[in-house]
């Protein structure tokens, strides 16, 4: 059976934090190894993305069932283009909780470990988050409880967290490594030119 991710797509998300989920984990799909499907969500039929490009999830947020998906992948955004209406609503603190009490893999690229922390599920544990602009967004992790690490990315048990959009790919190969195994992601990469 297949493995599952779901991809939470937050209004005003960075397109290309969310376009490396959907290409790794469809080359996988298609030409890798082993099968990852991923199925978009959110909270609008429609969301605008950072610099203006509109897209529609697959599936209303309202039907999802987390039973379903064995990891949760979350772009990051910027404040001006509403990401945080999105990220820090309710509704997507306690999937995150839920996630994480089940031990499912949450993946976060840049300020996308911003709701994660504020969800309460990075108290005590390693992560990072965007690190320019005199580390704003990574005091603000830090007075979520987090221990925040000056590592590009950051793996603590089930979450991983990166820095910025640069880290976005290294954050999806690492998401498809902890779902499938490292051949695959050595035949991913392979097949998608990152040798």
């Amino acid at each position: 059976m297949n493995k599952k991710v779901l991809l939470f797509l937050p209004q005003g998300f960075e397109a290309y934090e969310a376009a490396v989920f959907t290409d790794v984990m469809g080359w996988s799909r298609i030409k890798g190894g082993i099968p990852v499907d991923l199925i978009t969500t959110g909270f609008h039929t429609e969301i605008k993305c950072t610099w203006n490009f509109r897209v529609r999830p697959e599936i209303p947020y309202d039907e999802i069932d987390a039973a379903d998906y064995d990891a949760l992948a979350l772009p990051g955004g910027f404040s001006r283009a509403g990401f945080y209406a999105d990220a820090f609503d309710e509704r997507l603190l306690k999937l995150i909780r839920q996630f994480n009490r089940e031990k499912k893999i949450i993946a976060a690229v840049c300020v996308a470990a911003l709701p994660l922390g504020k969800s309460g599920i990075l108290k005590n544990r390693n992560a990072t988050t965007y690190d320019l602009m005199d580390n704003y967004r990574q005091k603000q992790l830090s007075e979520f409880g987090a221990y925040v690490v000056d590592d590009h990315l950051v793996v603590d048990e089930n979450i991983i967290t990166s820095t910025g959009p640069k880290t976005a790919i290294d954050v999806a190969f690492k998401l498809l490594e902890l779902l499938t195994d490292v051949n695959n992601v050595k035949t991913v990469k392979g097949l998608m030119r990152f040798t």
